[in-house]
């Protein structure tokens, strides 16, 4: 692992929002700007030391904004596959991907990224 880049985490935001039913799928973009905001604001609750945030958005989330602390991804097809993709290019660094996706789970785990649930950045 590189130890000088700090702890890349790849969210899933359509997954993360989704696991609240708090009528999220009225605004899905605003949701996902909530998320953002967040995430943003808190990092990456209970980890100490430098973290890189990306939000990997997809479908009417699309056009979120990225803001300091949180890179906006926006994924031109499968936000699956574009959370594949960035794992892929970050070998040898250490990649958190917070999901509660089994088969997206399946796919970074054998690219050597750790994964966690929602309830790691929701609160």
């Amino acid at each position: 692992m590189n130890a000088a880049a700090p702890l890349l985490v790849i969210v899933d935001a359509a997954n993360v929002v989704g696991s609240v039913p708090d009528g999220w799928w009225r605004d899905r973009r605003g949701a996902a700007e909530r998320l953002r905001d967040r995430l943003a604001a808190d990092g990456l609750p209970g980890h100490e030391g430098p973290v890189e945030l990306v939000l990997v958005v997809e479908g009417a989330a699309r056009g979120v904004e990225s803001v300091p602390r949180v890179r906006v991804e926006a994924a031109s097809g499968s936000g699956d596959d574009r959370m594949v993709e960035l794992v892929a290019r970050a070998a040898g660094r250490e990649v958190l991907v917070i999901t509660a996706d089994r088969e997206l789970r399946r796919r970074v785990t054998e690219l050597g990224a750790d994964v966690a649930g929602p309830r790691t950045v929701r609160g």
